[in-house]
């Protein structure tokens, strides 16, 4: 399985788009700072949008319709999944 996410760090909403192939591996990884740049300096670990598919080509073409969307459509996108905001993470096993 492959996995585009959007995350933030819901204290002044920064999103994150990003593609992975184990999606709460990548988490682990964000949640403890492991992955410099970006989702390291502003904090952003918490899940907010995901979607899978089988196909990495789908995935990756995916991520990138998303990451050329206005801050609006992706608002637009998470809000009609998950309107709360709700760390989605917080439902995997650690």
């Amino acid at each position: 399985m492959y996995y585009v996410y959007i995350l933030t760090n819901l204290s002044n909403k920064v999103l994150y788009t990003g593609i992975t192939n184990n999606l709460e591996r990548r988490l682990y990884e964000h949640k403890h700072k492991l992955i410099k740049g970006f989702t390291e300096k502003y904090n952003v670990n918490k899940l907010i949008y995901f979607d899978s598919t089988t196909d990495v080509k789908s995935a990756i073409a995916r991520e990138k319709q998303i990451k050329g969307w206005t801050r609006r459509k992706k608002v637009e996108l998470i809000e009609s999944v998950n309107p709360l905001w709700k760390d989605l993470s917080e439902d995997f096993k650690n």
